[in-house]
């Protein structure tokens, strides 16, 4: 949520990966897709709509009616740490009859009052159960009896595919729901949390994701939600044709340990990564042309990957950032392929506990060996 109170830029940057990163991008902006005044609820027209005439229009129509209940646009207000008054605004959803919604954390941090809004004109007060800053979400809770709740069909990430079309219903610029459409244009993309942690496996869409859709559903032809629209990466604060969602996977973990437990705990593994693999990467390790998974640059000392055995890279002139002459390649955990920071992120985030025992295949010196490493809770940084 970009606020007076707080503005998120982030870049997306290549250089030392923290196992949860940040994310830069040249001279571009990466904006939290929250607005800043709130939502002026607005009367529905009176003119009779045209009826839907292909079958495009007539799925996408349907979908906005089965779904647009179960969204909610969210006024808050509160004061920043200046100590000044802000106002701002977001999106959220619906995901069971107990009132529970889920939203963007900026959308609702540092809040003191919370106004949930319905399709239906019901307005009502929203208390937070739990915020995660590491994955940005937040749930929410509004006491209306289970008849006047719709809740939405939850999906699964991990079936995603480039070209997919998305749909996102939300309350963009303080409008009343609004439905845009587009496609999944790329996977596996990182993106910041309100931490110095990452999440991974976003997903990328050219649905336009402008200030207000923070926190609403990013929706797939069966009207099922398979993310949460987070940010914008944008010169103008606005939508520029790449937005980001959260995975509904990651969502449906994080919203269930909130309920219960009012916060999550994420696994820690203790390495920053070095930049992703090229081919000058490639040549100073002397590895195949083919070669994927995450160089690993530096290990925390006592760390879960330090006690087991995985090494920080190594240079020839360790006072200049040269490449490295050894360094340590994760290519596999639990035996599942990982051929980028995002997925390293993803599966630690989505498949993993503190405590749990993973298995690691690492590319050393040319020779494939596997690790096993007890992972730990993930240290705040917030």
């Amino acid at each position: 949520m970009e606020n007076n109170h707080k503005k998120r830029v982030v870049s997306i940057a290549a250089a030392l990966l923290m196992i949860v990163f940040g994310f830069v991008l040249g001279s571009s902006v990466m904006s939290t897709a929250a607005s800043t005044a709130p939502l002026a609820v607005q009367q529905a027209a009176t003119v009779q709509p045209s009826i839907p005439s292909t079958d495009s229009e007539r799925a996408f129509s349907n979908i906005y009616n089965t779904v647009s209940p179960s969204v909610v646009s969210i006024n808050v207000s509160g004061t920043s740490s200046d100590g000044s008054q802000f106002q701002a605004a977001g999106t959220g959803f619906v995901i069971d009859n107990q009132g529970h919604i889920v939203t963007n954390d900026h959308v609702v941090d540092s809040t003191s009052s919370i106004e949930v809004n319905f399709l239906n004109g019901t307005i009502v007060r929203g208390e937070i159960v739990g915020v995660d800053p590491d994955s940005d979400l937040a749930v929410i809770k509004v006491d209306l009896p289970s008849e006047q709740l719709t809740p939405v069909v939850m999906g699964d990430s991990d079936k995603l595919f480039i070209g997919e079309t998305t749909l996102a219903i939300g309350s963009p610029f303080n409008q009343r729901w609004t439905l845009t459409t587009g496609i999944i244009s790329a996977l596996d993309r990182t993106i910041s949390g309100q931490t110095d942690y990452s999440v991974g496996a976003a997903i990328q869409t050219d649905a336009a994701i402008n200030p207000g859709n923070s926190g609403g559903p990013l929706l797939n032809l069966n009207g099922e939600v398979i993310g949460v629209n987070s940010q914008i990466l944008s010169q103008s604060n606005s939508s520029s044709g790449v937005g980001f969602a959260i995975p509904v996977n990651l969502v449906k973990r994080v919203s269930q340990e909130l309920i219960e437990t009012g916060e999550v705990q994420y696994s820690y593994l203790g390495i920053s990564a070095a930049a992703g693999i090229d081919l000058s990467l490639i040549e100073a390790l002397n590895v195949p042309n083919n070669t994927q998974g995450v160089v690993v640059g530096d290990v925390q000392p006592n760390g879960p990957a330090a006690q087991a055995g995985l090494k920080s890279a190594t240079s020839a002139n360790a006072s200049t950032r040269s490449l490295p002459t050894s360094a340590d390649i994760i290519t596999a955990i639990d035996g599942t392929k990982i051929t980028d920071m995002s997925g390293l992120v993803a599966y630690l985030a989505n498949k993993t506990k503190p405590g749990q025992t993973i298995n690691l295949t690492v590319l050393r010196d040319g020779q494939e060996i596997n690790l096993p490493v007890i992972l730990t809770a993930r240290p705040s940084t917030r």
